[in-house]
């Protein structure tokens, strides 16, 4: 078994915010649970869970992982473009009118 880890205690900041949620009282008995076989108390280890998940999120949704056979053609759509459509050219527009960029 491996030792709980807690990622959010790397943090070097003050825990200003507070987060309010209801939970169905199953599913805080198992975190509970859990938090006490981790040997920490139920909020750190609801929020390092929370904290870990948000993380693994944000990663997948900025990052685009290819399979082997897309590469060429990924990259070869790089190296030769095709001219910018109509749909493109609105969606170029409509960012411009609501998106500011500083």
């Amino acid at each position: 078994m491996s030792a709980f880890k807690d990622s959010t205690a790397e943090i070097e900041e003050k825990a200003t915010e507070r987060m309010h949620f209801r939970a169905k009282p199953h599913i805080k008995r198992a975190i509970q649970r859990a938090a006490a076989l981790s040997g920490v108390d139920d909020s750190v280890f609801t929020m390092t869970a929370a904290y870990d998940a948000a993380l693994d999120t944000i990663a997948r949704h900025e990052r685009m992982v290819l399979q082997p056979e897309d590469h060429e053609v990924f990259f070869a759509a790089l190296d030769n473009p095709p001219k910018p459509n109509a749909k493109l050219r609105a969606a170029f527009e409509r960012h411009d009118r609501l998106v500011k960029s500083r």
